[in-house]
């Protein structure tokens, strides 16, 4: 039995910051921006959109009531969680009208959440087939102002729907994960941002990378040709392409150009977002799956998941006959351009104008699914 995502959509806030005019803004130069770590624009949420209202934005766009009826599982993958007790997917579960005998939870493990939420989706489904599982990676990518990692922040969700005979992407069984306790990036109870060893966190990507890429392939048989593309965790776009580039020496020139170009059509969506942390590797393929011209039926893709401190995963997956029907390649194309621009000013304020939930208060936000007030320190939410 096939197991695996059958429907797929994103969804970033309504807001952007031109890198080039944060660069000049910050007196670096652009290329540093555009070129150093490959970013041109950065998402922007003002207060009355959080990882809620991210990920019900993007689940809301492919549930049909069949779905609705059929998901007992909802897993939400997050390092921005709102509560320390209660489960942003619990909220969830009642915005978008799932059946209520369902299993609603959080998970966190900095950017590799999504991909554990996912694992478990595929081995629930893979007991149950005629049940569906819904996984939402949804974050807020925050460095601060004027910081060395200002221009890697992001915001946004992806929205994933694993289910039996899925009609984007199978799945397969085998994986690899490798787990080491390294700070790299952490952020301590009652610290607004992370904690980052920039050069650590990079190596320790990459390394982790070859280790499950070349144990994988040893264990299950593989090598470099048998993929069609690979997918890589992109905290910034150019932080995957040092990755895939430590590899190519194993390719011939044609296996090469092949990845090469690929993974040029995954960071596609990244490049115009930036970071969203657990959600950046499955924005990564749909931006492959939106964005590639030559993709054909049972090629298959690598996928590699990353979360700091530090968890890894290597899997693989084939692409199902009538894919390119399912994605939401015009709407995701529309959210894109629609986005208001932010001067730098702007973006300053917005970025400071924070959220207090000690204060009553009702704000006038009409974005679909946004807060709507603050009472007794719980968020509202609008449902448009």
């Amino acid at each position: 039995m096939n197991v695996g995502i059958d429907q797929i959509s994103f969804h970033v806030p309504n807001f952007y910051v031109d890198m080039t005019e944060l660069a000049q803004a910050r007196n670096v130069d652009p290329g540093k921006f555009l070129i150093g770590i490959g970013q041109e624009k950065m998402a922007v949420n003002p207060k009355t959109q959080d990882i809620i209202t991210f990920a019900t934005n993007a689940a809301k766009q492919i549930l049909t009531a069949d779905d609705l009826d059929k998901i007992d599982l909802i897993v939400v993958g997050t390092e921005s969680s709102i509560d320390e007790s209660k489960a942003s997917a619990i909220i969830l579960h009642r915005l978008l009208g799932i059946q209520p005998f369902a299993r609603s939870f959080e998970i966190k493990e900095a950017c590799y959440a999504g991909t554990a939420g996912l694992q478990m989706a595929l081995n629930h489904v893979r007991l149950h087939p005629d049940k569906k599982a819904l996984i939402i990676a949804s974050d807020i990518a925050r460095y601060g102002l004027n910081s060395g990692g200002e221009p890697t922040q992001g915001a946004g969700a992806v929205a994933i729907l694993v289910a039996a005979n899925p009609r984007i992407l199978t799945i397969h069984e085998e994986s690899l994960a490798l787990t080491q306790d390294i700070y790299d990036f952490w952020r301590p109870t009652n610290h607004d941002y992370p904690l980052v060893d920039g050069p650590l966190s990079n190596e320790t990507y990459i390394e982790s990378f070859k280790q499950v890429w070349q144990t994988y392939n040893q264990q299950f048989n593989q090598q470099i040709s048998d993929y069609q593309a690979l997918l890589f965790h992109i905290p910034y776009t150019k932080m995957g392409k040092k990755a895939l580039q430590s590899i190519l020496a194993e390719a011939d020139e044609q296996t090469q150009t092949r990845l090469l170009n690929h993974y040029e059509a995954s960071i596609t969506y990244s490049r115009q977002v930036g970071n969203l942390y657990t959600g950046s590797l499955y924005l990564g393929l749909i931006s492959l799956l939106e964005n590639s011209q030559d993709l054909t039926p049972s090629q298959k893709i690598g996928l590699f998941s990353y979360g700091s401190g530090a968890v890894a995963e290597f899997f693989t997956a084939n692409l199902v006959e009538g894919y390119e029907k399912q994605l939401q390649s015009a709407l995701h194309q529309k959210l894109l351009t629609s986005r208001i621009k932010l001067s730098i000013d702007e973006y300053e304020e917005m970025f400071n104008d924070r959220l207090d939930i000690t204060i009553d208060q009702t704000f006038n936000d009409s974005y679909p699914y946004s807060i709507q007030s603050i009472q007794q320190t719980i968020r509202q939410y609008r449902e448009n």
